[in-house]
């Protein structure tokens, strides 16, 4: 009988920990790149994917997790802060499943394409030195 008050109990306390979401992050993409890895949120956060734009023409965009209050609003950060003049503005949209923020617009992209990139440059750029 003990046992089976303690099963219960340990898999109430299981449920009632609550589930935190897993979510790719991405610190800062730009148009459509955006280096993204796994994270795990803390409890109560969810999952976003921010769209925005820089200067008035660079397509910016962020993932990774933010709290519930800030969900599915738009935020502008200005410089100097008490300025009207906005370094970036960016709309975050925030979802509730795991991995739920890999929507189109900001893909993911691996390791391999981005290392291709990088050495593709560093060609170019001896080649033209």
């Amino acid at each position: 009988m003990n046992r089976i008050i303690l099963s219960i109990f340990a898999v109430t306390v299981c449920f009632a920990v609550g589930h935190t979401l897993e979510c790719y992050k991405c610190d800062l993409g730009l148009w459509d790149l955006c280096y993204t890895t796994k994270t795990t949120c803390t409890d109560g956060d969810l999952c976003y994917s921010g769209k925005g734009e820089a200067a008035k023409f660079v397509k910016i965009g962020k993932k990774g997790c933010l709290a519930r209050a800030k969900c599915n609003m738009t935020e502008s950060i200005n410089w100097p802060k008490n300025s009207s003049s906005a370094i970036y503005t960016i709309t975050n949209t925030c979802c509730d499943t795991d991995l739920c923020n890999a929507a189109p617009g900001l893909p993911r992209v691996g390791t391999l394409p981005l290392a291709i990139a990088t050495l593709l440059t560093v060609i170019t750029a001896r080649a033209m030195v």
